[in-house]
């Protein structure tokens, strides 16, 4: 992979690490790999496009999963890897250090919607996903040139053609079919009329306030049809409601509810996470124009791998769960892992000393005295700098996030870059990894409390039972009374009804007559 033998890999290996790290070969294996890529900063690695590259990394996780096997070592025949399978760990560790195949966030939901059933991913299921995520780069290119060619400022992400399944725009009751595209900053909508295809009309999705939701549809205001989504604002009151026909059970409403969400979630984290487009501070740090860029790339390739995905027909129930903004948003921790995000994108080696902004110290990684004297910013692992007065989403002041940079500064192994660390995790794997275990109690919470919901209605039905057994035992008594099941005790039962009636009566009468002389001494004195 790095065009050095084995046995010069491990001497420079040896000579970087103490050797408490070198005498574990999964170091190696990670060191050997994250070298090779660390060459190369596209958003989609070139090398996936050769099928022997795309095999060698199947064979790097399978290794980093068993490092000391045997087998691996005569890995060259393409038979041997046929019923090998890659587990979550190494597929969490591996895929996304290649750019594009996979984002920390979501990797491991992203590993669930590839295994499936099994108990891992295959070497057929491998090759699958990689040939799906080439085509819908592919695919896009294309999409820019030959369809809007007008739009040069914007990338044309995925497309809902006219011909085949139009996508119904609902107007005052109306559905009107037509093509729907998506780009990383709008929505663009042609409908088809009697006279052919109309002019586009364009939704701006940079908005802030924007909201996406699923929806009902139908005729006359009838909600029949859970097949559609809803675009609204906080700012203006006109619904965009587009209605996804789905024949072949490809959740086709979801995935779009989950594309419109992620290019939302995108500004909105740029909004509240990147610094201003006109701050001048932009230029003191070192890549930092480049930022909203990188974000962009972030949800464009989390697009891709969706539609990737739902070309395989290997969908989680909640497509959202792939896509890395709009996960995060509702995401326990997910602010925290915004502000590794935030870092990552827009961090960079400091140029000029820049101007102090704002009051709170945040502490991370800092390298040199010099700047632990005269800055509160936050530093990556690889010492790139995110300034404090790009701090404006309140998140940052967090227990949570104060806890997290508190301890950023804890490292250990060889750093390639700010995504590639070996024998140590990075920052935004570090809060991911987090993130996916509170994500995960949550949901245990829920399933138990789900649970104990449903298991018990029965318990709660008996204890109702056993609290109305007494009133239920009394109206069946009376009911016996009533037909005279048994006449002596209904004769009985009336005996003392009436007794407790006439004696009643007789405690009234005698109190009126004890009181009738007060009564007449009363009335001579007030006439």
């Amino acid at each position: 992979m790095n065009g050095l033998t084995g046995e010069k890999m491990q001497k420079i290996f040896r000579a970087l690490v103490p050797e408490s790290l070198y005498n574990d070969a999964r170091n190696l294996v990670e060191y050997c790999c994250f070298r090779f890529l660390s060459r190369d900063n596209s958003d989609l690695h070139p090398s996936l496009k050769e099928p022997a590259f795309q095999r060698l990394i199947f064979i790097t996780m399978v290794a980093w999963e068993n490092p000391y096997l045997e087998e691996l070592v005569n890995a060259s025949e393409k038979a041997s890897f046929q019923g090998k399978l890659v587990r979550e760990a190494a597929f969490v560790r591996i895929a996304p250090a290649i750019s594009g195949v996979a984002d920390q966030p979501t990797v491991h939901n992203l590993y669930k919607a590839l295994a499936g059933d099994e108990e891992g991913i295959s070497l057929r299921v491998w090759l699958t996903y990689i040939s799906e995520l080439l085509k819908v780069h592919e695919g896009r290119r294309s999409y820019q040139i030959r369809e809007y060619p007008q739009l040069y400022e914007e990338r044309i992400l995925c497309i809902a053609p006219s011909n085949k399944r139009p996508v119904l725009k609902w107007e005052n009751n109306m559905a009107w079919p037509g093509k729907l595209t998506l780009t990383d900053k709008a929505i663009y909508f042609e409908a088809i009329g009697l006279s052919g295809h109309r002019d586009p009309i364009r939704l701006d999705l940079t908005r802030h306030g924007l909201r996406v939701e699923k929806a009902k549809v139908g005729p006359f205001g009838a909600v029949l049809f859970d097949s559609a989504v809803s675009i609204t604002s906080d700012t203006e009151s006109k619904l965009w409601v587009l209605e996804f026909v789905d024949l072949g059970g490809e959740m086709r409403r979801d995935v779009w509810h989950a594309f419109i969400s992620e290019v939302i979630a995108l500004h909105k984290f740029i909004h509240d996470y990147g610094p201003e487009d006109d701050d001048e501070s932009l230029f003191h740090v070192y890549g930092a124009q480049k930022g909203k860029g990188r974000a962009t790339t972030g949800a464009i390739n989390s697009i891709a791998r969706l539609q990737a995905l739902q070309f395989m027909r290997k969908l989680l129930e909640d497509p959202t769960k792939l896509v890395q903004f709009s996960y995060l948003e509702y995401a326990p921790y997910g602010h925290v892992v915004f502000q590794t995000l935030a870092v990552k994108y827009w961090g960079g080696p400091l140029v000029t000393k820049p101007i102090e902004g704002g009051n709170r110290p945040t502490q991370g990684v800092r390298p040199s005295e010099e700047v632990l004297e005269c800055s509160n910013h936050v530093f990556d692992i690889d010492g790139s700098v995110y300034l404090q007065k790009w701090m404006r989403s309140p998140s940052w002041v967090s227990s949570a996030s104060t806890a997290f940079w508190k301890s950023s500064s804890v490292r250990q192994g060889v750093v390639l870059s700010k995504n590639l660390v070996v024998a140590d995790m990075t920052l935004v794997e570090r809060a991911s990894e987090t993130c996916k275990q509170k994500y995960h109690d949550v949901e245990k919470t829920q399933a138990t409390i789900d649970a104990a919901m449903l298991q018990g209605i029965p318990s709660n039905i008996d204890l109702f039972k056993e609290l109305m057994l007494p009133l239920t035992i009394i109206a069946k008594n009376f009911e016996k009374l009533r037909r005279w099941e048994e006449p002596h005790m209904t004769v009985s039962f009336l005996a003392f009804a009436y007794t407790m009636i006439f004696s009643w009566n007789a405690n009234i009468e005698g109190t009126e007559e004890a009181r009738s002389p007060r009564k007449i001494f009363w009335e001579s004195y007030h006439p």
